[in-house]
């Protein structure tokens, strides 16, 4: 049995999940949520667009996710309102704007990384989100863009947003993005990392919210930053290998006797993975979130190729997760 949760002294923003495009969708959230109780959920970005005009239900979630921050991508005020009264309506715990994907796509559609140069829009749009929601509504974005890359155009950048568009928490993505001639997972990787200059803006903005993103992969990094700013978030260590969250509830948010085991966390997801398969899902769309749980276990390799293997095939169901799991070793 996975333990009952208790209360943390700790704010979910203490540590989060990024929102990552493809890979943080429902099925991944409720898996990450049996993992930890307490950490900060992000959907993927969803457009204003998509949400307004789109056939599906971009606002669809599982009420097990929660806290889940619904993060946007949109530069028009009126629209984001819009959606954040809509995601509202919803129960989502906090939204989120974009400022800090660098993809042509989101460029085209003049919303992202490239708002960073555009500090006054930014704060209409978080401000217009503030007039008619009650829940936070948060940014997160990178140290610069392009040339605008000086401590003091991210000073200027924050306290317009701060000051104008009241807002109270920023989560700071510790690279500049650059908006021509890198791909989004090359602004991932070679834009250097500057820790540092997301301590220096905390000491600077004591009164506001910052949290920290881009390339932590350890308890001990995350414990570190947290000596600095208020939250860490992580993304791809978090989402590859996921089993670091078993032990964050006790580590990271000081409850006691909260840690996770993994095989119980596999079998945890079998109501939800059964419900899902009768409303007509496929078992590998949710399964190809767990593929890395295991890692560094013996039996992990065995684990994903029968997964990777089987999960796909007409009629797969829970019989192939218990035969992954047989692939474990410790398995019970």
């Amino acid at each position: 049995m996975l333990p009952e949760k208790s209360a943390s002294t700790f704010p979910a923003h203490r540590f989060s999940i990024a929102p990552m495009l493809d890979w943080t969708d429902r099925h991944c959230r409720y898996f990450l949520r049996l993992l930890s109780s307490y950490t900060l959920l992000y959907t993927e970005m969803v457009t204003t667009g998509a949400i307004i005009h789109g056939k599906g239900d971009y606002l669809a979630y599982s009420e097990e996710e929660h806290p889940v921050a619904l993060q946007l991508g949109g530069s028009d005020p009126a629209q984001l309102a819009q959606c954040a009264k809509l995601a509202e309506a919803r129960g989502y715990d906090e939204i989120n704007l974009n400022v800090g994907c660098p993809s042509d796509r989101v460029q085209n559609g003049r919303f992202g990384a490239c708002l960073m140069g555009d500090a006054p829009l930014v704060a209409d749009c978080v401000k217009a989100m503030r007039d008619v929601v009650s829940i936070p509504v948060t940014v997160k974005t990178r140290i610069g863009i392009d040339e605008q890359d000086s401590y003091e155009f991210l000073c200027e950048f924050i306290e317009t947003v701060s000051g104008r568009g009241e807002c109270e928490m920023f989560i700071i993505h510790a690279r500049k993005a650059w908006l021509s001639g890198l791909s989004p997972k090359e602004n991932r990787e070679i834009p250097p990392l500057d820790y540092p200059r997301v301590w220096q803006l905390k000491r600077d903005f004591p009164q506001l919210t910052l949290a920290i993103n881009g390339g932590i992969k350890t308890l001990d990094e995350v414990k570190t930053h947290l000596q600095h700013v208020d939250g860490v978030m992580v993304g791809r260590e978090a989402y590859q290998n996921p089993g670091i969250l078993a032990n964050i509830d006790r580590e990271i948010f000081g409850v006691e006797g909260s840690d996770r085991d993994p095989f119980e966390v596999v079998r945890a997801m079998y109501p939800y993975i059964e419900r899902e398969l009768s409303q007509g899902a496929y078992l590998g769309h949710i399964t190809r979130h767990m593929l890395g749980l295991f890692q560094g276990i013996p039996g992990a390799r065995q684990w994903r190729r029968y997964l990777s293997e089987n999960a796909h095939k007409p009629g797969a169901d829970i019989q192939v997760l218990e035969n992954a799991l047989q692939q474990v070793a410790g398995r019970r």
